[in-house]
């Protein structure tokens, strides 16, 4: 009985301290529905207030099949953490891009996380601790240890591409 107790409590507290994943709520800075903190891919791109924008770009931007072969090679081993904004035009644009590419490259969806902000560009429990997020959407490509290799903040400067390949080849 009390081996039993034990278990029922530590499961419990292990349950109230897990993050829930493709949180949704009203922002009160941008008064519309946003989603929250860390999010699936899934949960992502059919949130309403995403998806049609999602659905449109990701179709329509033309991924730059010269470089693939090159961000293949260099992209394995590294994981993307996405930090956006549900609420955000240039996260509307760049996200749907980016995973274009990324899905082109074929980077295990393993290796890339999303995390949404709110309109102050917060998020809870430590998400964003140590990240420095100025803008969304920011792009932190990181080695497998999860130390930042670099970033993509707001709009690449070049392409997506070109970018990635650049930050990947950086000898630091």
């Amino acid at each position: 009985m009390k081996y039993t107790l034990t278990i029922i409590l530590g499961l419990f507290f292990v349950s109230a301290n897990a993050q829930e994943i493709n949180k949704k709520l009203e922002d009160q800075i941008k008064h519309k529905q946003i989603m929250l903190n860390e999010c699936s891919r899934d949960g992502l791109v059919s949130f309403p207030e995403f998806k049609a924008s999602y659905d449109a770009n990701y179709e329509n931007y033309k991924v730059d099949s010269a470089s693939l072969p090159q961000l293949q090679k260099l992209v394995k081993g590294k994981k993307i953490k996405v930090v956006l904004g549900t609420w955000c035009g240039d996260s509307k644009f760049q996200v749907p891009n980016f995973l274009k590419v990324t899905d082109s490259a074929k980077v295990k969806q393993d290796d890339i996380s999303f995390i949404a902000v709110d309109g102050a560009k917060k998020a809870e429990n430590g998400l964003l601790d140590n990240l420095d997020i100025q803008r969304v959407p920011t792009f932190i490509i990181t080695d497998k240890k999860g130390k930042e290799i670099g970033r993509i903040v707001e709009n690449p400067k070049k392409s997506i591409e070109l970018d990635l390949i650049e930050i990947l080849t950086v000898k630091k």
